[in-house]
């Protein structure tokens, strides 16, 4: 497959360019242990984020993928604002961008691609997180998880993108780690660059389909520089 036509590469944030799991563990832990509920650790919370902080915490308190129907919205919203506050007084200190991956931005800015970020994140934490790791200067959009009415794997953001830079779906890259990712880029009919380290809930993401599959996200570099 030829990707001589990509012009946008959008990235997710979350398993794809940073693993923030340490951090979002912890304040996962503290926030359901703070309402009395059983601790959770880091290796489960590998396991439930993706969906955003919502699905998150309420994963956490039902220990479980499948959020319990039983919990109150009362509690998961206690939960999801304790969470919230925590994850903002840790300071994202044991988050780290994955291997190659500054490096890689790097590449794909000299050869004049245009890149966008496209997480299920709460929106007021993305700026940070970028500041921190000193990416922030390679997109051009930054969407959260709040910034559209849905999250992916819904198209709409990936939507909004193609509509503000006036391309056509198949000038467009998502690059993610999760299912949702892919799925979000099938939804939108741009094409998909799947990648095996992150979050998907202990799934292969070959499972998804994406167009590509890689372990290291400089492999990134070889498909849209070979093809430009």
């Amino acid at each position: 497959m030829s990707l001589s036509s990509i012009k946008l590469i959008a990235f997710d944030l979350d398993g794809t360019l940073l693993d923030s799991v340490p951090d979002l563990a912890v304040a996962a832990d503290q926030a359901v242990q703070e309402l009395g509920f059983p601790s959770v650790t880091e290796e489960q919370v590998r396991d439930y984020v993706g969906n955003g902080a919502d699905i998150l915490i309420g994963r956490a308190l039902s220990q479980n993928l499948t959020v319990d129907p039983e919990l109150s919205e009362e509690t998961r919203s206690k939960a999801r604002i304790l969470f919230d506050d925590f994850y903002e007084q840790g300071g994202h200190k044991l988050s780290h961008l994955y291997p190659s991956v500054k490096e890689t931005l790097a590449e794909l800015d000299k050869a004049g691609f245009t890149m966008a970020l496209v997480t299920n994140k709460p929106s007021k934490f993305v700026p940070d997180v970028l500041a921190q790791h000193d990416i922030a200067k390679y997109f051009v959009d930054v969407i959260g998880g709040d910034s559209f009415p849905e999250k992916k794997p819904n198209p709409m953001a990936l939507n909004w993108l193609l509509e503000k830079h006036e391309l056509k779906a198949d000038e467009m890259l998502m690059v993610g780690d999760s299912s949702n990712d892919i799925k979000a880029a099938k939804n939108a009919n741009c094409h998909s660059f799947g990648l095996t380290y992150g979050y998907n809930h202990g799934e292969p993401i070959s499972v998804s389909n994406p167009d590509y599959v890689a372990d290291d996200i400089s492999q990134l570099l070889e498909v849209v520089l070979v093809s430009a």
